[in-house]
């Protein structure tokens, strides 16, 4: 059964949405709602403005005073302070000077006070779907100021023709919108995700592409090396697409909410909205609002990941050796006489993982570890060192996920070794899984002290979503803090096997310890 977030309803993330009322239901506030429901989290609302409008389009928008504005905000963080708040329809520039002060005032004192930060998606409402400008409150008016909310926004969400009015030109061609991507960015200190998914778009192509850009100051990106993606998923051939803009906004809210990172927070806000244009329907005479699917579970609705530039390591189609037994209770050790014991004791896969590249013995040691897996018959992973691991023909190799843009993935796969790759969150578990590797590990599922993490422990509502999402596709594998006392619920999210690191290493019998896990890992229903 696919997971849902949160587990209790009684812990439901609190998400804002800040925007103008719908009359017919598609989009604004009544869809953020809907959306922040169907994604399991508390949804509030500060309305910026009512509008009469249906799914064809918009008569008349008339903004609510900035005195009721204030008095919502306030309200709210009085009572049901956000982890997430998402803003759409902003009618005019008042509008927009009122909210970011407030935001850089009130918000920010709350965050200095409670210590909990608050992340702002903007979804820039300036030109709908169905033709309307917004600016100053009627068509064709002026153009809105968004520069106010530098430094407290997240994420910017323009569409096609809201880039090019940030632009202030016409856009030519996908490499001309990545540039004006980037110096919004740069201008707003934010990370940006340009949606291409109308039809008309510059960069419009048989699949729906979206730039994401990240933000330097983003630290949650640092993997990725601060790259620019652009994230392709199959395009729908539906008009169906009412609201489709403020959903996928509510919805990275929503995901970032339930304590996941913007990278995936994109990631399933995307395959959420291609869900929900496929079972859109049509009530009126009109585009039909999107379906609420709840949270998306099936692969193929996940957008593929990309790099814009001729040296995408994820270019070439590659395939790696696939593995024919169970990795099981799989050890990641450092000394090679450790190794050795564990062989000895019947581990079949066992990763030697030596980080000091500067080790005058490292060669001897990988050397050394090859010839004993070949010994015993087992499954011997060099982790990092795969010009090594190739030259002394491992098993097989283990890279992070910095590693991807410094190896030679081509030169692996025609080695004809196994490839475990890491990943820390549904964006890298993704990226991981286009190479086709021989394993992914999902990590780290609880606290560590055996090596620095970029991210915080995914623990076991996420590793349960990651599952969910790739069981049966490639082996996957639960790695960090996993000891005796937490086999049992980690079993239980169904996840094939375990990576091992201090529950081996630092314990006081080293090969009495593997076996119990062992036992344990294999006898828990």
């Amino acid at each position: 059964m696919t997971p849902s977030m949160p587990a209790s309803p009684v812990l439901k993330p609190v998400v804002w949405t800040i925007a103008g009322s719908d009359s017919g239901g598609g989009a604004g506030i009544q869809a953020d709602l809907a959306t922040i429901h169907d994604l399991g989290c508390h949804g509030c609302s500060a309305i910026t403005c009512i509008t009469a409008q249906n799914s064809v389009s918009v008569t008349l928008v008339e903004p609510v005073s900035e005195r009721m504005l204030l008095a919502q905000l306030d309200a709210l963080l009085n009572d049901l302070p956000p982890r997430v708040i998402k803003i759409g329809l902003l009618v005019d520039q008042k509008q927009i000077n009122t909210l970011a002060t407030w935001l850089g005032s009130a918000l920010r004192e709350y965050q200095a006070r409670s210590g909990n930060v608050v992340c702002v998606i903007l979804d820039p409402v300036m030109v709908a779907t169905c033709g309307v400008r917004f600016g100053d409150g009627k068509r064709g008016g002026n153009r809105l100021d968004f520069l106010p909310f530098r430094g407290v926004i997240t994420l910017i969400t323009p569409n096609a023709a809201e880039l090019t009015e940030f632009a202030g030109r016409g856009l030519t061609d996908l490499s001309d919108c990545h540039d004006a991507a980037k110096s919004l960015a740069d201008t707003l200190d934010c990370s940006v995700l340009a949606k291409g998914g109308d039809r008309g778009a510059v960069w419009e192509a048989e699949t729906a592409r979206d730039l994401f850009v990240c933000a330097e100051a983003d630290g949650s990106s640092w993997v990725h090396q601060h790259k620019s993606f652009l994230l392709s998923s199959p395009r729908v051939d539906s008009c169906d697409t009412h609201g489709s803009g403020c959903t996928l906004s509510s919805a990275i809210a929503s995901v970032m909410a339930s304590g996941f990172v913007l990278h995936d927070a994109i990631m399933v806000a995307k395959a959420y909205v291609s869900a929900g244009i496929k079972q859109s329907h049509r009530p009126g005479k009109g585009p039909g609002p999107l379906a609420r699917t709840g949270w998306p579970h099936k692969l193929n609705e996940f957008a593929y990941i990309s790099e814009l530039n001729s040296n995408d390591p994820f270019a070439e189609k590659l395939k790696f050796k696939t593995l024919d037994e169970r990795l099981g209770v799989y050890p990641v050790v450092t000394e090679l006489s450790l190794l050795q014991a564990l062989l000895e004791a019947g581990a079949k896969t066992v990763q030697l993982r030596v980080k000091d590249r500067e080790d005058p013995g490292l060669e001897a040691k990988i050397i050394e570890a090859v010839r004993l897996g070949r010994d015993y018959h087992a499954h011997v992973f060099i982790n990092d060192h795969w010009e090594l691991a190739i030259k002394h023909r491992a098993f097989g190799v283990h890279l992070g996920q910095e590693d991807l843009y410094q190896a030679d993935l081509p030169k692996i796969a025609r080695a004809g070794i196994a490839l475990g790759v890491s990943s820390h969150s549904f964006f890298e578990l993704l990226f991981a899984a286009q190479l086709s590797p021989s394993y992914i590990a999902l990590g780290h599922i609880f606290a560590t002290t055996t090596k620095v993490m970029p991210s915080q422990p995914q623990g076991l509502n996420k590793l349960s979503h990651y599952v969910a999402l790739l069981k049966g596709q490639y082996p996957l594998v639960a790695i960090g803090g996993i000891d005796l006392n937490r086999i049992a619920a980690v079993k239980q999210t169904r996840v094939d096997d375990i990576a091992v690191v201090r529950a081996v290493t630092e314990a006081d019998d080293p090969i009495a310890a593997y076996r119990s896990l062992v036992d344990a890992w294999e006898s828990e229903g």
